[in-house]
């Protein structure tokens, strides 16, 4: 019975050893083998929030914590801060920045609107009603004296006169928010402020439609991508993606792209259709080249001593991360493989 047991142990070791290994596969991603993105040195140290473009591809506009507001006219190489008299010394956190073609607007807390015709050489601040449900999250500029504007309860107004009237899109709002994502056809998709449940609305929709998260895990962010399906980040590193573009109770199975590192994933963003960015803590930066098949890692960016936000294509060619304690990456196009 000895002799018998000592091989069925090897082999049961073997098997071990052989599926611990290929597991290790995804523990540590390979490298993309070269790096895209690169540090923009900014005059302050703040937290990054939103970034937005004029119709200039050169002209740009950053916003973050402590009334931070910066502008480019190189396309983001360099930034120059911008003092605003808002007739107080109260700092403001500015949360969302939106231009369509010179007309832009800035949103933030607590209640301030700011409001720009001529590309941001003058600013004037909007005035908000003391009744306004929460404070401005999200400002999207749609067109000449048009705005949608969201708050961290998810309130949603619509002004067609540069601000001067709003008109309430939802009946009723949902509470504290974690985060909230707009599609270009005007969907939203918010998170709740505990992450056990998500929201959607789409133009024509009186109210808030609530959705179960999708497992036990709680959702730290989601959003829209390219081909319109929604994604989701859930705590531990969780991805996750929408089976089709009409169903949104029905997901993909989650994947988790780099056991080792991804527990803190933050935002997700496409370059292309095909090509995905997701950016986390510690200078944690994915890629998937093939719509979330398989991921690679942009190593050199864990030398940034900060946590990555927010990641902003404006156009496939010109992206941008956005992270704490002033930290700005830029995409370069031109950088080839090696």
């Amino acid at each position: 019975m000895h002799s018998i047991l000592n091989p069925l142990k090897q082999i049961v070791i073997l098997l071990a050893a052989v599926l611990l290994c290929s597991g290790c596969t995804k523990a540590y991603l390979p490298s993309i083998g070269y790096n895209p993105w690169q540090p923009v040195t900014l005059p302050t140290d703040v937290t990054l929030s939103d970034i937005a473009f004029t119709d200039d591809p050169q002209h740009g506009w950053l916003v973050g914590t402590k009334s931070a507001l910066l502008e480019t006219t190189d396309g983001g190489e360099s930034w120059q801060s911008r003092t605003l008299d808002l007739g107080t010394e109260q700092g403001y956190t500015f949360t969302s920045v939106s231009f369509s073609g010179d007309e832009g607007w800035v949103a933030g807390e607590p209640n301030v609107l700011l409001h720009t015709t001529d590309g941001g050489q003058s600013w004037l601040r909007i005035p908000l009603s003391d009744k306004l449900p929460g404070s401005p999250r999200m400002i999207t500029a749609l067109g000449p004296q048009s705005a949608e504007m969201t708050t961290d309860i998810g309130a949603i107004y619509q002004t067609a006169d540069g601000g001067s009237t709003w008109k309430a899109m939802v009946q009723e709002s949902l509470g504290v928010l974690r985060n909230i994502s707009r599609s270009p056809e005007g969907k939203y998709v918010a998170v709740s402020s505990r992450g056990n449940f998500y929201s959607t609305w789409e133009p024509g929709q009186v109210a808030w439609e609530q959705h179960n998260r999708t497992s036990s895990r709680r959702l730290q962010n989601m959003g829209f991508g390219k081909n319109g399906k929604l994604w989701l980040l859930a705590r531990g590193g969780l991805l996750q993606f929408t089976s089709n573009v009409d169903d949104l109770e029905n997901w993909e199975d989650p994947i988790n792209p780099e056991f080792a590192t991804s527990w803190g994933l933050l935002d997700v963003a496409y370059r292309t259709p095909d090509e995905i960015w997701v950016a986390g803590g510690s200078g944690n930066l994915l890629c998937s080249f093939d719509g979330g098949q398989t991921w690679e890692k942009d190593r050199a960016v864990e030398n940034v001593p900060s946590n990555l936000y927010r990641i902003v294509f404006v156009t496939p060619e010109q992206g941008f991360i956005l992270g704490q304690r002033g930290t700005l990456l830029k995409y370069q196009k031109n950088v080839e493989a090696a």
